[in-house]
């Protein structure tokens, strides 16, 4: 296994100009890999937007989408504002794309939202056309879920050759996809969405995190790929009783065992030794070399990182 730095990245999206440009400073001089923001419109800021805004006021860290819905974009679109924002950051976008899972965001443009096999099945067409597009290919394309006739990028044009492609997701077909075409595959441990819609259940049994991680290894030996392995961090707490943390986050998540959540990839428990000493147990098992934690664990994760 790879002895190179395990890479953190940050998830937030602005509350207001000062706080989000500030933000954006500070992951950008903090060594985090990626400033990334989500894509839930009717709750969330428009992620382009915030990217662009980060953009101006950062030099080195990447900018991405953690995840652009690939169900409610069309790929000429999507391109074009992947490839501004390349333009604007001098280089530094990441698109991360998957399938969408918020049934409001549909309905919101008068649609049902599609079976999960069917939304798959648009993720798979946008992954094989926005890459093209960006490329500056021309592209036509007649469905069963995308057409288009003759399109093309002409401008902008991205500064990157290619622009990095994430795909996150944690459903079987979503993560083989990701280990075919993406250079960045994100594993969100998270299950069946909840009646809410944006909530989820979690898929953090020994079982799981197997089928999740063993079989995201198994697809990339089998497509010849080398694609870095992203886990999105739900809860991090630096802390030196590990136990009654973990009795308490188990108390909440519910049908958990406290004692397995001390060595799941998507909960950072204990001191930072400790936690550090995980993450790389995870990079040794499951090849996990890079983390998305969100913006309330900033703190944590900076003593983490300058760990690393």
């Amino acid at each position: 296994m790879t002895d190179s730095p395990i890479a953190v990245s940050v998830g937030a999206h602005p509350e207001d100009a000062a706080s989000w440009l500030a933000l954006a400073r500070r992951v950008d001089a903090g060594g985090f890999a990626t400033l990334y923001t989500a894509d839930h419109p009717g709750s969330e800021t428009s992620p382009f937007v915030a990217l662009a805004a980060a953009a101006a006021v950062t030099e080195r860290v990447a900018l991405g989408t953690c995840v652009v819905n690939a169900g409610l974009w069309e790929p000429i679109a999507l391109a074009s504002e992947v490839a501004t924002l390349d333009v604007v950051s001098g280089g530094r976008a990441l698109l991360g794309l998957g399938a969408g899972h918020t049934p409001a965001e549909w309905e919101a443009v008068g649609r049902t939202i599609p079976s999960a096999g069917a939304r798959v099945d648009r993720l798979e067409q946008v992954v094989a056309v926005v890459p093209r597009l960006l490329a500056g290919d021309e592209v036509t394309v007649d469905g069963p879920h995308i057409r288009a006739t003759a399109a093309t990028l002409a401008k902008p044009r991205p500064v990157q050759d290619p622009v990095p492609l994430m795909i996150g997701g944690a459903g079987r077909r979503v993560l083989a996809l990701g280990a075919r075409e993406a250079d960045v595959v994100g594993v969100t441990g998270l299950g069946r969405t909840l009646a809410d819609g944006h909530r989820h259940t979690v898929r953090w049994t020994e079982a799981e995190l197997e089928a999740s991680f063993g079989g995201l290894n198994a697809a990339i030996a089998a497509a010849g790929t080398a694609p870095a392995i992203e886990a999105l961090v739900q809860h991090v707490e630096v802390t030196d009783d590990p136990e009654a943390a973990a009795a308490r986050l188990a108390e909440k998540i519910g049908d958990v065992d406290p004692v397995h959540l001390l060595d799941v990839p998507y909960v950072w428990l204990g001191p930072i030794d400790a936690i550090v000493a995980q993450l790389r147990r995870h990079r040794e098992r499951w090849g996990i070399d890079r983390y998305v934690v969100r913006v309330a664990a900033l703190d944590p994760a900076t003593e983490i990182l300058r760990v690393l």
